[in-house]
Protein backbone atom coordinates (compact mmCIF):
# COMPACT_ATOMS: atom_id res chain seq x y z
CA UNK A 1 0.00 0.00 0.00
CA UNK A 2 1.58 3.49 -0.67
CA UNK A 3 2.95 5.30 2.01
CA UNK A 4 0.75 8.36 2.91
CA UNK A 5 2.84 11.37 3.71
CA UNK A 6 1.75 14.65 4.83
CA UNK A 7 4.66 16.98 4.28
CA UNK A 8 6.27 16.01 1.20
CA UNK A 9 4.65 15.84 -2.04
CA UNK A 10 5.38 14.62 -5.89
CA UNK A 11 7.92 14.06 -7.69
CA UNK A 12 5.75 16.42 -9.74
CA UNK A 13 6.70 18.18 -13.42
CA UNK A 14 7.73 21.56 -12.88
CA UNK A 15 8.33 24.24 -15.58
CA UNK A 16 11.29 25.44 -14.07
CA UNK A 17 13.42 22.30 -12.91
CA UNK A 18 12.08 18.85 -14.49
CA UNK A 19 10.83 16.44 -11.64
CA UNK A 20 10.67 18.19 -8.15
CA UNK A 21 9.72 16.32 -4.68
CA UNK A 22 7.56 19.64 -2.85
CA UNK A 23 7.97 20.15 0.91
CA UNK A 24 5.51 21.86 1.83
CA UNK A 25 6.49 23.66 5.52
CA UNK A 26 3.12 25.62 6.24
CA UNK A 27 -1.19 25.15 6.02
CA UNK A 28 -2.22 25.87 3.30
CA UNK A 29 -1.99 29.64 1.57
CA UNK A 30 -0.22 30.86 5.00
CA UNK A 31 1.56 33.82 3.31
CA UNK A 32 2.71 36.94 3.45
CA UNK A 33 1.71 38.30 0.60
CA UNK A 34 -2.41 37.91 -1.21
CA UNK A 35 -1.14 38.00 -4.89
CA UNK A 36 -3.70 38.47 -7.29
CA UNK A 37 -2.35 35.57 -9.91
CA UNK A 38 -1.63 33.06 -7.44
CA UNK A 39 -2.99 29.25 -8.44
CA UNK A 40 -3.87 28.36 -5.18
CA UNK A 41 -6.70 30.80 -4.45
CA UNK A 42 -6.44 33.90 -1.81
CA UNK A 43 -4.63 33.83 1.09
CA UNK A 44 -6.24 32.55 4.25
CA UNK A 45 -3.50 33.94 6.93
CA UNK A 46 -1.76 37.09 5.90
CA UNK A 47 1.16 36.53 8.16
CA UNK A 48 5.29 37.87 8.33
CA UNK A 49 5.34 36.06 11.98
CA UNK A 50 8.12 33.40 11.88
CA UNK A 51 7.26 30.17 13.59
CA UNK A 52 7.59 26.47 13.26
CA UNK A 53 4.09 26.40 11.76
CA UNK A 54 4.40 22.24 10.97
CA UNK A 55 6.91 19.74 12.99
CA UNK A 56 9.99 19.60 11.86
CA UNK A 57 11.58 16.68 12.95
CA UNK A 58 7.98 15.24 11.38
CA UNK A 59 8.93 16.66 7.82
CA UNK A 60 12.84 15.16 8.51
CA UNK A 61 11.17 12.07 9.47
CA UNK A 62 8.99 11.90 6.52
CA UNK A 63 11.88 12.96 4.45
CA UNK A 64 13.96 10.26 5.39
CA UNK A 65 11.30 7.73 4.54
CA UNK A 66 11.33 9.23 1.46
CA UNK A 67 15.39 8.94 0.53
CA UNK A 68 15.02 5.15 1.75
CA UNK A 69 12.80 4.70 -0.48
CA UNK A 70 15.42 5.20 -3.52
CA UNK A 71 12.58 6.92 -5.97
CA UNK A 72 14.15 9.54 -8.06
CA UNK A 73 14.14 13.28 -8.54
CA UNK A 74 15.85 15.99 -10.94
CA UNK A 75 15.61 18.13 -7.32
CA UNK A 76 13.93 18.94 -3.66
CA UNK A 77 12.00 21.74 -3.65
CA UNK A 78 10.40 24.05 -0.37
CA UNK A 79 7.43 25.36 -1.86
CA UNK A 80 3.92 24.11 -1.00
CA UNK A 81 0.68 25.64 0.37
CA UNK A 82 2.24 28.98 1.70
CA UNK A 83 5.95 31.10 1.98
CA UNK A 84 8.43 28.97 3.44
CA UNK A 85 10.75 31.12 4.70
CA UNK A 86 7.76 31.66 7.28
CA UNK A 87 8.86 28.70 8.94
CA UNK A 88 11.47 29.36 11.45
CA UNK A 89 13.20 26.13 10.75
CA UNK A 90 12.80 25.75 7.08
CA UNK A 91 16.73 26.21 7.45
CA UNK A 92 17.48 22.95 9.39
CA UNK A 93 15.09 21.11 6.79
CA UNK A 94 17.55 22.43 4.02
CA UNK A 95 20.73 21.10 6.16
CA UNK A 96 19.45 17.89 6.84
CA UNK A 97 18.16 17.33 2.75
CA UNK A 98 21.99 18.48 1.96
CA UNK A 99 23.51 16.17 4.43
CA UNK A 100 21.59 12.98 3.24
CA UNK A 101 21.47 13.25 -0.19
CA UNK A 102 23.37 14.90 -3.67
CA UNK A 103 19.92 16.00 -5.26
CA UNK A 104 19.97 19.77 -5.46
CA UNK A 105 17.96 21.80 -3.34
CA UNK A 106 15.60 24.60 -4.76
CA UNK A 107 14.15 26.96 -2.57
CA UNK A 108 10.85 28.81 -4.27
CA UNK A 109 10.20 31.82 -2.21
CA UNK A 110 8.53 35.73 -2.62
CA UNK A 111 11.59 37.28 -1.11
CA UNK A 112 9.28 38.97 1.58
CA UNK A 113 11.74 37.95 4.43
CA UNK A 114 15.24 38.17 2.67
CA UNK A 115 15.92 41.51 5.08
CA UNK A 116 16.44 39.64 7.83
CA UNK A 117 19.48 38.05 8.29
CA UNK A 118 18.91 34.59 9.53
CA UNK A 119 16.76 34.07 6.64
CA UNK A 120 18.98 35.12 4.11
CA UNK A 121 21.58 32.35 5.57
CA UNK A 122 18.97 29.74 5.83
CA UNK A 123 18.00 30.43 2.51
CA UNK A 124 21.88 30.32 1.26
CA UNK A 125 21.64 26.56 1.82
CA UNK A 126 19.55 25.98 -1.59
CA UNK A 127 21.56 24.85 -4.68
CA UNK A 128 18.75 27.42 -6.49
CA UNK A 129 16.76 30.26 -5.09
CA UNK A 130 14.15 31.79 -7.13
CA UNK A 131 12.64 34.90 -5.77
CA UNK A 132 9.87 37.33 -7.70
CA UNK A 133 9.49 40.97 -8.54
CA UNK A 134 5.94 42.01 -10.52
CA UNK A 135 5.98 45.13 -9.28
CA UNK A 136 8.16 48.57 -9.63
CA UNK A 137 6.61 50.72 -6.46
CA UNK A 138 4.86 50.62 -3.50
CA UNK A 139 1.77 51.30 -5.38
CA UNK A 140 1.79 48.55 -7.92
CA UNK A 141 3.41 46.17 -5.20
CA UNK A 142 -0.30 46.79 -3.57
CA UNK A 143 -2.23 46.03 -6.61
CA UNK A 144 -0.42 42.76 -7.86
CA UNK A 145 0.86 41.09 -4.91
CA UNK A 146 -1.31 42.89 -1.89
CA UNK A 147 1.12 42.56 0.78
CA UNK A 148 0.86 42.65 4.25
CA UNK A 149 -0.01 45.81 5.56
CA UNK A 150 3.83 45.97 7.22
CA UNK A 151 5.92 45.18 4.29
CA UNK A 152 7.54 47.55 2.14
CA UNK A 153 8.64 47.49 -1.23
CA UNK A 154 11.85 48.82 -0.81
CA UNK A 155 12.86 46.15 1.57
CA UNK A 156 11.44 43.54 -0.75
CA UNK A 157 14.28 44.66 -3.30
CA UNK A 158 16.54 45.78 -0.41
CA UNK A 159 16.36 41.58 1.00
CA UNK A 160 16.86 40.03 -2.43
CA UNK A 161 20.08 42.50 -3.50
CA UNK A 162 21.64 41.68 -0.27
CA UNK A 163 20.77 38.00 -1.13
CA UNK A 164 22.57 38.13 -3.98
CA UNK A 165 25.78 39.67 -2.75
CA UNK A 166 25.70 36.94 -0.37
CA UNK A 167 24.53 33.73 -2.29
CA UNK A 168 27.12 31.83 -3.64
CA UNK A 169 24.26 29.19 -5.55
CA UNK A 170 21.92 30.00 -8.44
CA UNK A 171 19.01 32.49 -8.14
CA UNK A 172 16.40 33.26 -10.67
CA UNK A 173 14.02 36.00 -10.50
CA UNK A 174 10.49 35.61 -11.46
CA UNK A 175 8.51 38.27 -12.99
CA UNK A 176 4.96 37.54 -12.90
CA UNK A 177 2.56 39.66 -15.77
CA UNK A 178 -1.00 39.94 -15.52
CA UNK A 179 -2.45 41.95 -18.66
CA UNK A 180 -3.91 45.17 -18.16
CA UNK A 181 -2.39 45.52 -14.60
CA UNK A 182 1.82 45.16 -14.83
CA UNK A 183 1.93 44.38 -18.51
CA UNK A 184 2.61 47.75 -20.17
CA UNK A 185 5.98 48.21 -21.70
CA UNK A 186 6.76 51.19 -19.49
CA UNK A 187 6.26 49.38 -16.28
CA UNK A 188 8.08 46.44 -17.32
CA UNK A 189 10.93 48.76 -18.01
CA UNK A 190 10.64 49.82 -14.38
CA UNK A 191 10.95 46.38 -13.41
CA UNK A 192 14.17 45.35 -15.46
CA UNK A 193 15.74 48.25 -14.19
CA UNK A 194 15.16 46.40 -10.36
CA UNK A 195 16.22 42.86 -11.90
CA UNK A 196 19.49 44.95 -13.22
CA UNK A 197 20.02 46.21 -9.40
CA UNK A 198 19.39 42.39 -8.14
CA UNK A 199 21.54 40.30 -10.91
CA UNK A 200 20.01 37.46 -10.89
CA UNK A 201 21.18 34.37 -12.93
CA UNK A 202 17.83 34.33 -15.12
CA UNK A 203 15.25 36.32 -15.29
CA UNK A 204 12.02 34.06 -15.45
CA UNK A 205 8.52 35.25 -17.05
CA UNK A 206 5.15 34.08 -16.05
CA UNK A 207 2.39 34.30 -16.89
CA UNK A 208 -1.65 32.96 -15.77
CA UNK A 209 -1.43 29.86 -17.08
CA UNK A 210 -3.44 28.17 -14.54
CA UNK A 211 -6.86 29.37 -12.55
CA UNK A 212 -5.65 32.39 -10.47
CA UNK A 213 -6.79 34.27 -7.33
CA UNK A 214 -9.01 36.38 -9.09
CA UNK A 215 -11.27 36.31 -11.77
CA UNK A 216 -9.98 39.30 -13.68
CA UNK A 217 -6.25 38.19 -14.44
CA UNK A 218 -5.83 37.29 -17.74
CA UNK A 219 -2.70 36.04 -18.95
CA UNK A 220 -0.46 37.32 -21.84
CA UNK A 221 0.18 35.55 -25.10
CA UNK A 222 3.43 34.18 -25.70
CA UNK A 223 4.12 36.69 -28.28
CA UNK A 224 3.56 39.38 -25.67
CA UNK A 225 5.77 37.92 -23.23
CA UNK A 226 8.33 37.43 -26.25
CA UNK A 227 7.90 41.04 -26.87
CA UNK A 228 8.61 42.11 -23.15
CA UNK A 229 11.81 39.63 -22.48
CA UNK A 230 13.42 41.74 -24.68
CA UNK A 231 13.13 44.74 -22.23
CA UNK A 232 15.15 42.95 -19.74
CA UNK A 233 19.05 43.01 -20.21
CA UNK A 234 19.91 39.95 -21.14
CA UNK A 235 16.82 39.21 -22.28
CA UNK A 236 14.15 37.36 -20.12
CA UNK A 237 13.31 33.53 -20.43
CA UNK A 238 9.67 32.96 -20.74
CA UNK A 239 8.88 29.78 -18.15
CA UNK A 240 7.52 26.92 -20.74
CA UNK A 241 4.40 24.76 -19.71
CA UNK A 242 6.11 21.65 -18.21
CA UNK A 243 9.99 20.27 -18.29
CA UNK A 244 12.39 17.22 -18.05
CA UNK A 245 11.37 13.64 -18.02
CA UNK A 246 8.19 11.51 -17.28
CA UNK A 247 7.64 10.48 -14.07
CA UNK A 248 6.72 6.81 -14.44
CA UNK A 249 7.79 6.01 -11.17
CA UNK A 250 4.75 7.80 -9.36
CA UNK A 251 1.87 5.37 -8.13
CA UNK A 252 -1.59 6.57 -8.88
CA UNK A 253 -4.35 6.27 -5.92
CA UNK A 254 -6.80 8.89 -4.81
CA UNK A 255 -4.57 10.62 -2.12
CA UNK A 256 -2.17 11.13 -4.63
CA UNK A 257 -3.62 12.83 -6.93
CA UNK A 258 -5.69 15.16 -4.60
CA UNK A 259 -2.81 15.62 -2.77
CA UNK A 260 -0.75 17.09 -6.01
CA UNK A 261 -4.40 19.24 -6.70
CA UNK A 262 -3.70 20.41 -3.25
CA UNK A 263 -0.68 22.34 -4.25
CA UNK A 264 -1.79 23.21 -8.16
CA UNK A 265 -4.44 23.16 -10.54
CA UNK A 266 -4.04 20.63 -13.04
CA UNK A 267 -5.92 19.36 -16.34
CA UNK A 268 -6.28 15.86 -17.06
CA UNK A 269 -3.74 15.80 -19.77
CA UNK A 270 -1.43 16.16 -16.94
CA UNK A 271 -2.44 14.08 -14.31
CA UNK A 272 -2.23 11.62 -16.69
CA UNK A 273 1.79 12.68 -17.66
CA UNK A 274 2.47 12.88 -13.99
CA UNK A 275 1.05 9.45 -13.12
CA UNK A 276 1.64 7.34 -16.91
CA UNK A 277 -2.03 6.39 -16.93
CA UNK A 278 -4.30 6.66 -20.12
CA UNK A 279 -7.20 9.64 -19.64
CA UNK A 280 -10.08 7.33 -19.23
CA UNK A 281 -8.43 5.56 -15.78
CA UNK A 282 -7.83 9.62 -15.19
CA UNK A 283 -11.49 10.31 -15.74
CA UNK A 284 -12.35 7.52 -12.99
CA UNK A 285 -10.38 9.10 -10.52
CA UNK A 286 -11.31 12.83 -10.83
CA UNK A 287 -15.26 11.69 -11.40
CA UNK A 288 -14.57 9.98 -8.10
CA UNK A 289 -12.81 13.19 -6.54
CA UNK A 290 -15.69 15.07 -8.08
CA UNK A 291 -18.65 13.09 -6.83
CA UNK A 292 -17.26 13.39 -3.24
CA UNK A 293 -16.81 16.85 -3.56
CA UNK A 294 -13.27 16.66 -2.64
CA UNK A 295 -12.09 18.63 -5.84
CA UNK A 296 -13.56 21.16 -8.53
CA UNK A 297 -13.20 21.77 -12.11
CA UNK A 298 -12.16 25.72 -13.34
CA UNK A 299 -12.30 26.63 -17.08
CA UNK A 300 -9.36 28.40 -17.97
CA UNK A 301 -9.33 29.87 -21.81
CA UNK A 302 -10.15 26.29 -23.44
CA UNK A 303 -8.90 24.11 -20.64
CA UNK A 304 -10.73 22.79 -17.72
CA UNK A 305 -8.31 22.25 -14.68
CA UNK A 306 -9.09 20.32 -11.81
CA UNK A 307 -8.81 21.84 -7.87
CA UNK A 308 -9.28 20.77 -4.31
CA UNK A 309 -12.01 22.24 -3.33
CA UNK A 310 -11.88 24.79 -0.50
CA UNK A 311 -11.56 23.61 3.10
CA UNK A 312 -9.22 20.65 1.70
CA UNK A 313 -6.48 20.22 3.85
Amino acid sequence: MPRKYRYIFGPVPSRRFGRSLGVDLLPLKTCSLDCVFCQLGRTREKSIERKEYVSTQEVIHELRQWLESGVETDVITLSGSGEPTLHSRFGEVLEYIRSNSSTPLVLLTNGTMLHLPEVRKSAALASIVKVSLSAWDQASYGWVNRPHDKLAFDKLVEGEVRFREEFEGQLFLEVFLVKGINSLPDDVKKIAAFARQIRPDRVQLNTAVRPPAESFVEPLSRQELEDLARLFDPPAEIIAEFGGKRAHYMKANEEAILSMLRRRPCTAEEISEVFDMNLNEVSKYLTKLLNEGLIKPERRELLVYYRASSGQK
